[in-house]
């Protein structure tokens, strides 16, 4: 929920998963890199990402099946260019180059990468001209998704050409005697119909994979590992009403029963119902030790007066833990502390496994605790992605109300209550966040959209209600829809789930006169509005 000092915790003990059947993908700083992992993942497979410099001799001892390079925003001609070990290419590992990973490896084995003639961005339409395992069940004309400005020139005689586009004559590659693939589009996103084909037959024909991973084989040996790990100690658990946090409580509920606490910090910033549906479900179902933190005046005091987004992002955060702390001296016996860092927390920080200089970034629902509280830190879906821990909380036994609840920021309405922040402002924002969340619900468009919130605006408006004028305020609601949650495109709402939306706010919360729908993408617009 909130940046943590690593200073605070001892460090995480985290063990790596043992999987027979592995793939590793060298980031070179692709937007797609985590993409690539998920769309592994999706066959069964089980992905992890590394550094790009990782040395050819820790690819050895990790003994994955197959390498995917990423694509990436550099040039391989350029000083500097990021290069992965050339020695990876001789460990008899198959190896798929993704647009600069394919320019890497055709670099890298002979060839010459330059400035293309014709930058593709966008869909093309693709021929493969050569037979090829890769390519089996793929139509001979097929669109392909194409983001790049340089190409490959030359191959060394090694290679053969596989597939063609109208500009780029070596769209797809193959080495003659190392299994070493080059694609020069992106298999990987949704606008390459036959993406998904093309990766299962690298993991399978030249791989060798089975696709035997399975999400609940992950469930039962991480609560295996817990039980040991732990023993007969007491864990704390953040809980802050978001997803993540709710099924590492539930896994450690499985996993540990009655030697589990939870800390909820009612801060008065969460979304309408949101406290009540946690405290329900980890004192009724999951019958778990949970200490609610009732502290909604007391960050209301610390967020008078205040309007810059950053400080009050700074206010909450040394608010939230001065009440963690506080509650969790309370608890005897404590020795671990438990938080939902995922997969894409710990790569975006520069953790990714086997980087040089890693360091993580701890900060999902206990942030900058003080030195004297020392906890040894658990961390158990640190290996997977936001829909993986979603069904992993359906597994067990989370309702969907909570699996299926929308992402929200650390600060909580805070954030998405612009200008001064104080109590009958937020109660309004949160009634009106309601009616959004409720009519998507309605209209079954919960899964659909990826993030839907209301933002209260500090603008007021004219209006007009019966007979008599109005000067209100302005409400704003934003709809997005994404995988990875980098990059956003707006939602194209119906018009009629629009026009209830915005009737049941003017008519239902006072105060409100007027509603606005956002059409920004991110980039250049955030999700959030602050």
């Amino acid at each position: 929920m909130h940046a943590m000092s690593a200073s605070s915790v001892s460090p995480p003990t985290h063990s790596r998963p043992q999987q027979a059947e592995r793939i590793v993908v060298l980031d070179f700083g692709s937007q797609y890199a985590q993409l690539i992992a998920r769309r592994v993942r999706e066959q069964h497979v089980y992905c992890e990402i590394v550094r790009h410099d990782i040395s050819a001799t820790r690819l050895r001892e990790l003994a994955p099946r197959g390498i995917i390079l990423s694509g990436g925003p550099s040039s391989v001609y350029e000083a500097g260019a990021p290069r992965c070990d050339p020695d990876l290419f001789r460990l008899g590992i198959p190896v798929l180059g993704i647009c600069y990973g394919m320019q890497l490896a055709c670099d890298a084995l002979g060839g010459q990468v330059g400035r293309a003639e014709a930058r593709e961005y966008g869909r093309a339409a693709c021929e493969v001209t050569t037979g090829d395992p890769i390519f089996a069940g793929v139509p001979p004309q097929t669109e392909v998704w194409m983001s790049h400005g340089d190409q490959v020139d030359t191959v060394a005689a090694d290679f053969v050409p596989l597939a063609r586009t109208a500009t780029c004559p070596m769209a797809a590659v193959r080495h003659r005697t190392l299994p070493v693939y080059g694609l020069q589009f992106h298999p990987e996103v949704t606008h390459t119909p036959a993406g998904g084909r093309m990766l299962a037959n690298f993991l399978r024909a030249t791989c060798g994979c089975s696709g035997s991973w399975r999400l609940e084989d992950f469930a039962a040996t991480t609560i295996a590992e817990l039980r040991a790990r732990v023993g007969s100690e007491r864990v704390i658990c953040g809980l802050s009403g978001g997803v993540d946090s709710a099924v590492v409580a539930a896994l450690l509920s499985r996993a540990i029963g009655d030697q589990l606490s939870c800390i909820l910090v009612d801060n008065g910033l969460l979304r309408k119902n949101e406290a009540a549906a946690v405290i329900e479900e980890f004192t009724e179902h999951f019958k778990t030790d949970l200490h609610v933190v009732p502290a909604e005046g007391r960050f209301l005091e610390v967020l008078s007066g205040v309007t810059e987004p950053q400080e009050k992002r700074r206010r909450i955060g040394r608010t939230f833990v001065d009440c963690f702390a506080d509650e969790a001296a309370k608890i005897r016996g404590a020795k671990f502390l438990a938080q939902g860092t995922l997969y894409p927390d710990v790569i975006e920080s520069g953790a990714a496994p086997d980087g040089p200089a890693a360091t993580i970034k701890l900060h999902h629902n206990v942030g900058g605790l003080p030195e004297d509280l020392q906890f040894q830190l658990i961390e158990p879906l640190r290996d997977l992605f936001k829909d993986e821990v979603r069904q992993l909380g359906l597994q067990l036994g989370l309702p969907e109300r909570i699996v299926w609840r929308h992402p929200f920021p650390g600060p909580g309405l805070a954030v998405r209550c612009l200008g001064e922040v104080t109590k009958p402002r937020l109660d309004k924002l949160r009634e009106a966040d309601a009616v959004v969340l409720e009519e998507l619900e309605r209209a079954g468009l919960m899964r659909k959209v990826s993030q839907a919130f209301a933002v209260l605006l500090p603008v007021q408006s004219v209006g007009v209600m019966g007979d008599a004028r109005t000067y209100d305020d302005v409400l704003a609601v934003r709809a997005v829809e994404t995988e990875d949650f980098m990059t956003a495109d707006w939602s194209h709402l119906p018009y009629d789930v629009l026009a209830r939306i915005s009737t049941r706010i003017i008519n239902e919360v006072r105060g409100i006169n007027r509603v606005v729908y956002d059409v920004s993408s991110k980039p250049p617009a955030t999700i959030e509005w602050e």
